[in-house]
Parts: structure tokens; sequence; C-alpha cells
């Protein structure tokens, strides 16, 4: 079986690249240098010479603020490029999966996110992220579509590398508190994807599946644990003090969903695979990014 990683590079990438390589599948790897989707007629040339039997896409824009003032380019890559990687998977008869984002709900729900909740995202990067998903299922191309939520890993930047390197820096941190959702660790996320695709050979049924973390924590909280496994592998002398404050105190361009829990119980049901442990996703993080030899986080 041909597996094309499309965003080869990106964080989720790069940890599908470490954990494909333990399988037997046969896998290309592209970055945009090899492939750049919002080329819609290269990509499409590109992916047809390569005959795919499964597309993993790990592209996407997601400059949640800067979407606002740059909707072309979230549009392009979040539903236009992906609509054209759908089409071209139901040409070849290919499976597509492709990775969504908690964004494409509103956040006033009381209770975790399940896949039949009904979506209404607030911002144009929610938007542009449930149009990609429309587009994948209109096309009739064979596909998963996997939501996740709070992705952070060793790679790339996000939310643990950015307290980390605060950390060093400052002894108080103001840290939003009113934002629930569910931290993913990268590579479960990777090794969940993973675990699809003997089924796909087996089950033809297109599906939409929540895959993130648990148990469910704040902002505040998730920054919390970060700091205090930086201190009990002294990394930190002293862990900062964090104050809780509101969404309406922290403002941003886009507005953030207040709940972001996503149930992934379907997912592992399904394919018997558990939810992200973000908490030993963050020992393993930390324990990674840290070098002892000069004591700073790499």
């Amino acid at each position: 079986m041909r597996v094309l990683v499309l965003g080869s590079k990106g964080q989720l990438g790069r940890c599908l690249c470490d954990q494909l390589g333990k399988t037997q599948y046969e896998v290309i790897y592209t970055s945009r240098a090899e492939i750049n989707i919002s080329d819609l007629v290269t990509t499409k040339k590109k992916i047809t010479d390569i005959q795919p039997n499964i597309v993993i896409n790990a592209s996407a824009y997601t400059a949640v603020d800067k979407a606002e003032e740059d909707r072309q380019t979230a549009d392009l890559i979040n539903h236009l490029a992906v609509a054209n990687i759908a089409n071209i998977c139901n040409d070849l008869a290919c499976w597509l999966i492709h990775i969504s984002t908690d964004y494409v709900f509103d956040g006033t729900a009381d209770k975790p996110y399940r896949e039949d909740d009904g979506t209404n995202p607030q911002g144009i990067y929610g938007g542009s992220k449930l149009n990609g998903e429309l587009a994948i299922q209109s096309s009739g191309c064979n596909h998963l579509i996997i939501r996740t939520a709070w992705v952070f890993s060793e790679y790339g930047n996000n939310f643990l590398k950015t307290m980390l390197r605060l950390g060093f820096d400052r002894e108080k941190l103001s840290i939003v508190g009113d934002q629930v959702g569910c931290p993913t660790y990268a590579p479960d996320l990777a090794k969940a994807i993973i675990c699809t695709l003997p089924f796909l050979e087996l089950d033809q049924q297109n599906e939409i599946y929540h895959y993130a973390g648990t148990p469910s924590c704040s902002w505040a909280e998730f920054a919390q644990s970060i700091f205090e496994e930086a201190e009990r592998l002294k990394i930190l002398e002293k862990k900062p003090n964090i104050v809780t404050i509101t969404s309406e105190e922290y403002l941003t361009r886009a507005k953030r969903p207040i709940n972001s829990q996503l149930d992934s119980s379907k997912f592992e049901a399904k394919f018997g695979h558990k939810a992200s442990d973000w908490k030993l996703g963050i020992q393993a993080s930390v324990r990674s990014l840290y070098n002892p030899a000069d004591t700073k986080i790499v």
C-alpha cells in the first residue's frame, strides 16, 4: 500500500514520518517544497504521478488570528486546495485522510462535542476548515476526516514550547482559564491516524471522527502541568506564577471557543485506540527538548 503524506515538515507531518517509519507501508513524504497544495494544477499532476492508495493531508493554514486579515490564503489552503485534493483522490479511487479542528464548533455547548453535533465556526480559520470538510464530503472520494485540538509536541511552534520559552524569562504569566479543551500530543495523533489504515481496505465507510486528549483542562491548567514537569526535571529552578485571566481580558483578533472539548469515544470504539494522554505527552516533549549540556530548551 502506497501512502502519500502531504505537509511532512509540519508538526504532525514530522510525527507521521517518525511513526510510519516503523511500519511496512511504502510511504512518500512531501513538504511544501515538493508539493505546494496551493498550486492546484501542479498538485494534481504530482499526486497523479505518485498514484497513492492513501493520501494523508497534514497541510493546513493554522494562523488563527492572522486568518482574520488573510482570508484569501486561509480559504485557498484550508478549503480550495482541500477540495482539489479530494477531487484528485476521487479520480484515482484512493483514500483521503484529512485533519480538521475543534474550531468548526462555536464553543457554547456544555459537554464535549460529538461528531454529529452542529457546526458553527466563529472565525475565518474555523470557517475555512469547515468548508474543507464539506468539500471533501461532496467530492465523492473515500475519506476519513479526523478533528483534533490543541496539538503540541517537541516539533514546530505550539503552546508547550511557547510556555517553556516564557518560563525561563518571566516570574509571572497571565494565562486564560475559562477556555476548556483537550490537549493532543502530536505523536499520539500520528499513531491514531496510522491505526486507521488497515481498516480502509476492509471498510468502505466515509466518516468524521474526533481524536483528542484526555482529560480536558483549561489553558492555565495546561500551562501549570508544563511548568510542573519542567520544574520536576530541574529545567526550571522555579516555575512561574500563573495568574488565571478570562478570555475578555486576553483579547485576540479571532474569537476562541470557550468549550473546545472533543469526545473521542467513537474513534476509540471503532479503532481500539485510546485518546491521547497529554500529561504523558508533556513528559515526553519536555525530555526531548531539554539539552542537559547547556540547561536550555532546544
